[in-house]
């Protein structure tokens, strides 16, 4: 039998996808790149706006139309917060209430194929494993997830994804050196993910914490380098903004740190934990200690009650920081959670409106950074045929020369221009 996995969402999402194929090729099941050849498809579905929802709706009904005898699978956090609407839907075959694949595996092995994992409180998806098989590698890529933890015990009154996951649960140290041990084999960078990474450890018998695990990884596994997924600016301490620094690019400079929002009442009403003030401190002083970085963020505009004032706010302290990045999304109300129920909702339109702004703004301030960047040696990873490469603080350019993708890491001096950076080949191999 042949499968093919369609993936929305974050990196923890494409982490659990790639360890869906692993437990289905070890049940005897084959994986193919083209969705025309499958005689199965798995989605796994993303819940972080309604848009997501929709997005994973269209995409069954399209396989349905198109290839009618296929079969199809859907887990992930929006299969765990809506399970009957996807059993509702005719062209589904079975659903997986959340992400663990011993459970793909067996509703793909069910006569006649049925919903499974279906459980009546949501409260109760913290069953769910996160350990298991380890994974071996990610496939036709050359950087790996590696996912550290799962879940989150924080209440941002807009987020779902805290419901579909459950409370934080943490992966031992030694399992999780094992695993980056078996992915560095296959690839040159891997990526520390979860749903926040920055609660790692706290629950674990021998209570530890995401500083703590980098200096392991760093030292048992020196071959490749390790980018840190999206981490809250408070959570970043001194030990780890330690490590970012001097670590020599091993640790690469570059963090994803939520914002959501620049104006303290907006903050209030999300049930987020730092202030404006918080943020904008340790953000300036990690950018101090730590050049060149790159610095993304996530914001949210429109949240209900968010005034004009706000959100000069937030265009006001994102022209501050040194972002050279940022995803910017309209607030979608998410049924079970408290931002669903707000009052003084903003209009679609104004809330579209002021997106827009931040994301020229975040467009403008990667530019900028790009630019400074001209004439810099980087380290690069390169991807797909090694046309392109990802330099350490999340930058893409282009490779000039070079037609087959080598392994590693590799250096050279960054050209171009704000628009596109490049490095002409040949490149030389790289070190940690």
């Amino acid at each position: 039998m042949s499968v093919y996995y369609h993936t929305f969402g974050c990196k923890a999402n494409q982490y659990d996808t790639e360890r869906m194929r692993q437990e289905l090729e070890a049940h005897g099941l084959a994986t193919v790149d083209v969705r025309s050849d499958a005689e199965v498809v798995v989605v796994n579905t993303c819940t972080v706006t309604n848009q997501a929802d929709a997005d994973a709706r269209r995409l069954i009904r399209r396989v349905h139309r198109e290839q009618p005898d296929t079969t199809i699978v859907v887990a992930g956090c929006s299969a765990a917060l809506q399970p009957t609407k996807y059993q509702s839907m005719k062209e589904v075959s079975a659903v997986v209430s959340g992400h663990d694949p011993v459970s793909v595996a067996k509703a793909l092995a069910a006569t006649p194929l049925t919903q499974i994992e279906l459980r009546p409180k949501l409260d109760r998806i913290d069953t769910e494993p996160i350990g298991g098989e380890l994974l071996r590698h990610r496939r036709g890529a050359s950087r790996g997830w590696l996912k550290v933890q799962d879940g989150c015990d924080r209440r941002c009154s807009f987020c779902a994804t805290r419901l579909a996951r459950g409370p934080s649960r943490s992966r031992s140290v030694e399992q999780v050196l094992q695993e980056a041990q078996f992915l560095a084999k296959a690839h040159a960078e891997l990526v520390l993910t979860g749903i926040h990474i920055g609660h790692y450890g706290l629950d674990l018998p021998m209570s530890s914490s995401l500083a703590e695990l980098c200096r392991a990884l760093l030292d048992r596994v020196p071959e490749v380098r390790f980018r840190l997924g999206s981490v809250e600016a408070t959570e970043v301490d001194n030990k780890l903004l330690e490590l970012i620094a001097t670590s020599g690019g091993q640790l690469a400079p570059h963090l994803h740190m939520p914002l959501q929002s620049g104006a303290n009442p907006v903050l209030r009403s999300m049930r987020r934990w730092h202030t404006r003030e918080q943020y904008r401190s340790r953000t300036l002083e990690i950018a101090a200690r730590v050049e060149p970085l790159g610095l993304g963020a996530d914001i949210i505009s429109g949240f209900p009650g968010e005034t004009d004032a706000d959100h000069r706010a937030t265009v006001d302290l994102v022209s501050e920081l040194p972002f050279t990045y940022l995803h910017v999304f309209p607030f979608s109300p998410r049924d079970g959670t408290v931002a669903s129920d707000l009052l003084n909702p903003v209009p679609q339109r104004i809330a579209g409106e002021r997106a827009r702004e931040l994301r020229e703004s975040g467009i403008a301030k990667g530019a900028a950074h790009r630019a400074t960047r001209v004439g810099c040696s980087a380290r690069v990873v390169l991807e797909g045929e090694g046309r392109f490469g990802l330099t350490g603080d999340y930058l893409r350019v282009e490779i000039r020369g070079k037609s087959a993708q080598p392994s590693g890491i590799f250096s050279g001096t960054l050209a171009g221009n704000a628009e596109q950076l490049r490095i002409d080949a040949p490149l030389k191999m790289s070190r940690n």
